[in-house]
Order: C-alpha cells, then sequence, then structure tokens
C-alpha cells in the first residue's frame, strides 16, 4: 500500500476523530475523509483550527506524534509544531521570556519553546473568519503570537499562555514537522508526496 498523507485544513468545531463516541454537538472527520486506513498524525482540539495531518502509514504517525525525551530535545531532527495564537491583553518581554524557557503546568515543565509577537499583518496566512467569532471584550487589546512547540502535552498552549497572564482566544495550528498550513482553505486537503528530505526530517527510511 502506497503511503498517504494529508494536510487538512480543519475547521473550528471539528473533532479529530472519525467517530462521535461521546455524542457531542461537534462534527468529526467522517464527513471529510472515507479512506479507513487513514490514522491522525497528532490531535487538534475542537476548538482550535488548521493544520492536522493524516496518514496510512505506521512509521510516519510515529515520527511525527513521538515527542523527543528532555535529554534528547537538543539532538531532535524534529522541527517542532508552529501555532499562530491570538491571546487578550499586550504580550510583555517577560510573558515571553517564560513561554520560551518553559512553563511549569501540572503535569510538569514544558519543553523550552520559540514564541514571539506578530502583528495581525505579518501573520503567514490570510485570517478566515471563524464561527463564531472569538469574544472581545471593551478597552482591552489582543495580540498574536507564533509560538513552536517540541511536544504535545493536553491542550498545552492554551495552559502555557493562560500561565502567564495571557487568554487564549483563539488557536491556529500552522505547521507540523516541517510540513506547513500554507495557503490551504478551510475544510479543504492535499495529498503530499513525501521527498527524501522529509524522510531525512522525520528519521524514516522509504
Amino acid at each position: 500500500m502506497a503511503t498517504s498523507l494529508i494536510l487538512f485544513n480543519k475547521p473550528y468545531g471539528v473533532q479529530s476523530q472519525f467517530r462521535d463516541d461521546n455524542g457531542n454537538a461537534h462534527t468529526t472527520l467522517a464527513p471529510y475523509f472515507t479512506d479507513k486506513s487513514l490514522r491522525i498524525a497528532g490531535r487538534l482540539d475542537a476548538t482550535s483550527e488548521g493544520l492536522l495531518i493524516l496518514t496510512n502509514d505506521g512509521q510516519v504517525n510515529k515520527a511525527i506524534t513521538q515527542p523527543p525525551r528532555a535529554t534528547q530535545f537538543k539532538n531532535s531532527n524534529k522541527q517542532g509544531k508552529t501555532y499562530l495564537v491570538q491571546v487578550e491583553g499586550l504580550v510583555s518581554a517577560a510573558q515571553l521570556a517564560e513561554l520560551s524557557g518553559g512553563v511549569m503546568l501540572k503535569d510538569g515543565k514544558t519543553l523550552p519553546a520559540v514564541a514571539k509577537v506578530v502583528a495581525e499583518a505579518e501573520l503567514p496566512i490570510q485570517l478566515w473568519q471563524r464561527n463564531p467569532p472569538i469574544r472581545e471584550r471593551k478597552n482591552i487589546p489582543t495580540s498574536w503570537l507564533m509560538l513552536t512547540i517540541y511536544e504535545g502535552k493536553n491542550r498545552q498552549v492554551r495552559r502555557m499562555t493562560a500561565h502567564v497572564g495571557l487568554p487564549c482566544l483563539r488557536l491556529i495550528r500552522w505547521s507540523v514537522a516541517g510540513f506547513e498550513l500554507g495557503e490551504l482553505g478551510v475544510g479543504k486537503f492535499v495529498h503530499v508526496h513525501l521527498t527524501n528530505e522529509d524522510c531525512r526530517r522525520l528519521g524514516i527510511t522509504h
């Protein structure tokens, strides 16, 4: 069976699963994909948007989803996951430094991350209208962060920004392990052919 790698721009409100086991109101991936061999390489919360990778190759799935141990972090081939994060408030240098250095959460300290403030006009994508729109409060500004993490704790990005006093309003995953969302429309997907460079980056043989 040929390797299938799919990049999907997951809309807000869609669960990263094919079956609704809990009777939730959220839509699943079933309306978008019929190939039963596909597995999700790194889940994305229903209330988060952006890049979701699906593949039928277990080796590829493991390379993308298995985070490096802290002792292996500096030598890891993984390029991490980058999120575009709209937060409430203005971001201070101290908050950026805390996000970058690692945040102590209930389930342990996060690995060092890459965090920077970006103007909305400098985001790498053209933002689309979210339904429902984010909550807005008068007299409270919002900011955008580009945050790259190298692990996958539950709701990690939201918890990190909340910990430093920056409640998350909108969360869009831009890239995973070197694969980028690009100009992919909401609810659209594209099949990707793995190049030799992709395989080297993921540390797999094909």
